[in-house]
């Protein structure tokens, strides 16, 4: 296992950028500890499967280093690497046997026969298919292949990372929360780094313990999932995360008050009179029905089962709201932000308050 260190990382795909607009990844330093758990997150197009690649060697970056604890790596081959890889779609090998595909990593590296026969038992019942290790991989499901190759990732304990590139996506729904689950069991087993891609945000939520949010090539935040529900460092993460995503407004901001539109609102804290593009973000969950408040005009309500969304508008701007159970509707409702709730943002970035 290894600490990984990306320094001043940067790629491009043309040969001779001139710009930001021309690069895949802009510029990064990050460290990314021994034994962790990440998820890289964002929309497709955002570069995590580049940056992924890189750490993996199958891409070369244009600018920077990566490191695997003291040992620059970044010119070194995929082999050199000491890593496994779990990619989108499945690769195994449709003449082995379950058991022989899930061996064969270690049939490489030689390993005794007693502790492959062990290994292949153990990841072949966290994988669901002990009972299946006899068969030829030729005739599987996609599901089943992709469990084969999960598995083959995870049957080294010698490794210094392990790399996940969607690896869920063939693989059936009612499936994914079981296999989400063994993963994370299996990493405070064993305290491999692992670090998984994926666009959804439940995936990254659930098995990490600090998800990497990627937009337009930039790392715009890494953090505990409760980081980033509570203080979106971006207003793409506040977005992004949560169901709906965060609330976002342009906004006059002056000390400790906003304006949007004719409205003001108190901000629970002093921002001074600050530059840029001026929005604040508030969660639905902080959204509150109230005798005075912001003037809504109601769009619709929709009941999801758990709570019911209130959706509507507040000086023309989208807003929507969650409703507890038994709240009633008024006829002329009226919203409060909760104070200590609301984000500041000015050209996307999210403001300290002064004196923080």
């Amino acid at each position: 296992m290894a600490m990984i260190t990306l320094e001043n990382l940067a790629h491009s795909y043309h040969q001779n950028p001139t710009g930001d607009a021309d690069y895949a990844l802009k510029q990064m330093t990050h460290i990314w500890q021994d034994g962790g758990a990440y998820a890289l997150l964002g929309a497709s197009g955002c570069g995590k499967t580049t940056l992924l690649n890189i750490i993996s060697g199958l891409v070369t970056p244009s600018h920077g280093r990566v490191l695997f604890g003291d040992r620059d790596v970044t010119r070194a081959d995929t082999a050199d690497r000491n890593i496994a890889q779990v990619f989108q779609f499945p690769v195994v090998y449709d003449t082995m046997t379950v058991a022989e595909n899930l061996a064969f990593p270690l049939r490489n590296r030689g390993k005794d026969a007693g502790y492959i026969t062990d290994r292949v038992q153990k990841i072949g019942q966290m994988i669901g298919m002990e009972h299946m290790l006899k068969r030829k991989a030729r005739g599987l499901t996609a599901d089943a292949k992709q469990k084969i190759s999960l598995g083959r990732g995870m049957v080294r304990e010698d490794v210094n990372a392990i790399l996940f590139d969607e690896p869920l996506t063939v693989i059936d729904p009612h499936m994914k929360w079981e296999l989400r689950t063994q993963l994370k069991q299996l990493h405070r087993q064993f305290g491999h780094t692992m670090i998984y891609v994926t666009h959804d945000q439940t995936e990254a939520l659930t098995f990490a313990d600090k998800v990497v949010v990627m937009h337009e090539g930039r790392v715009v935040q890494m953090g505990t999932p409760e980081e980033l529900f509570e203080t979106p460092a971006h207003t793409f993460v506040g977005y992004f995360i949560g169901s709906p995503g965060m609330n976002l407004f342009p906004a006059e901001v002056r000390g400790n008050q906003a304006r949007i539109g004719d409205q003001s609102l108190e901000l629970g804290a002093d921002y001074g009179i600050p530059p840029g593009r001026l929005q604040i973000g508030i969660r639905p969950e902080y959204v509150r029905l109230a005798p005075e408040g912001l003037a809504l005009s109601v769009t619709r309500v929709e009941d999801i089962g758990r709570h019911r969304i209130l959706r509507g508008q507040v000086a023309g701007h989208p807003v929507n709201a969650i409703l507890h159970e038994g709240e009633a509707l008024p006829d002329q409702p009226k919203l409060r932000f909760e104070p200590g709730r609301i984000n500041v943002y000015a050209d996307d970035w999210r403001l300290a308050p002064t004196g923080v």
